[in-house]
């Protein structure tokens, strides 16, 4: 399964516009997309910042698309007030979920790089040791690992029911985060906190 995640950075005025705008028209327009399996949104109000992601059956249905996305994703920037947006593409590497996200739900994002030679390491230690640490923090929802197997570039999203989660599991998080990026070598480019304001994947479970 693939990801296509854009990337704006919004007026904070024109937030509310924006998330109108991709609630109720990007979402039913993608979803009625052959392949489409879903689509999120993340924002930061304090800094602009917006990511929405959509979910994709297979790289044949992700490349269909390119096109037809471009008209949505033009009139979502303008609508936030932006003047461009960043585009990337992903492979799901795996999708844990141990709740399911609510109307408050927050999210913490790390982007890392990893040699992709490693790659099937990391899903491993992923699957065995990252899941079972984190299904234990209070108000712990989700996990989910976007990878770029040609790059090594990753994205590590996990989403917690509420603010008051979110902040409460901070360092804890980070000494996670740290020993696991010390185990496979990985480099941490950023770590970004935002609220889960559309959460509309339907991704199954993959570990």
């Amino acid at each position: 399964m693939h990801a296509r995640t854009t990337t704006i950075t919004a007026d904070p005025t024109r937030m509310d516009d924006g998330i109108a705008d991709v609630r109720d028209s990007v979402l039913p327009a993608v979803s009625d997309m052959d392949g489409c399996i879903g689509l999120s949104m993340l924002c930061d109000r304090d800094s602009g910042r917006v990511i929405v992601t959509t979910a994709w059956q297979s790289e044949d249905a992700i490349a269909g698309t390119r096109e037809r996305v471009r008209a949505l994703r033009d009139r979502a920037t303008r609508q936030f007030g932006a003047t461009d947006a960043e585009v990337r593409e992903w492979e799901i590497g795996a999708v844990h979920r141990l709740h399911p996200a609510g109307d408050d739900a927050c999210a913490r994002v790390t982007w890392s790089r990893v040699d992709p030679a490693t790659i099937e390491r990391v899903l491993e230690v992923f699957r065995t040791d990252l899941i079972p640490r984190m299904d234990e923090m209070p108000g712990f929802c989700s996990l989910s690992l976007l990878l770029d197997p040609r790059s090594g570039d990753n994205s590590l999203t996990a989403v917690y029911a509420d603010r008051r989660a979110l902040e409460a599991s901070r360092q804890r998080a980070m000494y996670i985060r740290d020993e696991f990026r010390r185990a496979l070598h990985m480099s941490a480019t950023e770590v970004a906190e935002f609220d889960l304001v559309l959460h509309q994947l339907r991704v199954p479970e993959l570990v």
